[in-house]
């Protein structure tokens, strides 16, 4: 018999990234819903509030970009204020420039690249030492199927997700011996605001569909469950591993 507690999060702290719209929403909700003492952290306040004030369940606001590193001392101080140190931490803040190759500036490479795969690192790096203090930890990382898959106008967005899946793996051998379990979540094509330009395309987003073995494109309850596998006892001996939630897009 399987333990009903055994994808419970009821007690843990969570901070949640990326936590003013999209799938970061959508995780802090359901890990708000699940018991989680959840902190949500976006650099839109409004949108943000608008998020706690509408969720059931322990949840605080942090106002912040997690992509300023000079910033990040006096950000993870704000984070461990409502609830303590986190227990859990996910990464859903994501930038996509949407640059073609050729058209590719600087500017728009450092952003993603400080967004997409610096504020994981070293926001994680900072919360690890209280997670190894209890023996207990989980990280959740967002990779993409771009991790994978080249994308027209996703040179820099596919560097930083590629970069994920590796830097996932290699989180998971410096931190899973203390029970600082880490793992990322590679979702396919979900209805987001990053996604918006997709689904504005009918035929475009027919033909993600198809390319599924499921037939269809995601939508926000099917990361429920992956969510609190990887964020729960239920994964405990499950680290360094990309789950594709995609459909099986990436199978065809």
């Amino acid at each position: 018999m399987i333990p009903g507690d055994l994808f419970s999060v009821e007690g843990k702290v969570a901070c949640v990234t990326g936590a003013s719209s999209g799938l970061g929403r959508h995780a802090a909700t359901v890990l708000a819903q699940a018991g989680a003492s959840v902190v949500g952290v976006a650099r839109r306040a409004s949108t943000l509030e608008d998020w706690r004030n509408n969720t059931d369940g322990r949840c605080a606001a942090v106002g912040g970009d997690v992509a300023e590193r000079d910033g990040l001392p006096a950000l993870i101080e704000r984070i461990k204020e409502p609830f303590g140190s986190p227990d859990i931490v996910v990464h859903a803040a994501g930038l996509n420039t949407r640059e073609a190759a050729d058209d590719v500036t600087e500017a728009g490479w450092d952003a993603t690249l400080a967004v997409n795969l610096s504020a994981p690192f070293f926001l994680s790096q900072r919360l690890v030492p209280a997670m190894r203090q209890r023996g207990w930890g989980r990280i959740v990382n967002f990779a993409s199927l771009q991790s994978y898959r080249a994308f027209p106008g996703g040179i820099s967005y596919g560097a930083t997700k590629g970069g994920i899946t590796q830097m996932t793996r290699a989180m998971a051998e410096a931190w899973s011996a203390s029970g600082i379990l880490t793992n990322a979540i590679a979702p396919g094509f979900f209805r987001t605001e990053l996604t918006a330009k997709v689904f504005d395309d009918p035929e475009r987003a027919a033909r993600n569909a198809a390319q599924t073995c499921i037939g269809r494109n995601g939508e926000l309850a099917d990361l429920d469950g992956p969510l609190l596998f990887l964020c729960s006892d239920a994964s405990k001996y499950v680290t360094g591993q990309t789950l594709m939630l995609d459909g099986g897009f990436t199978a065809k």
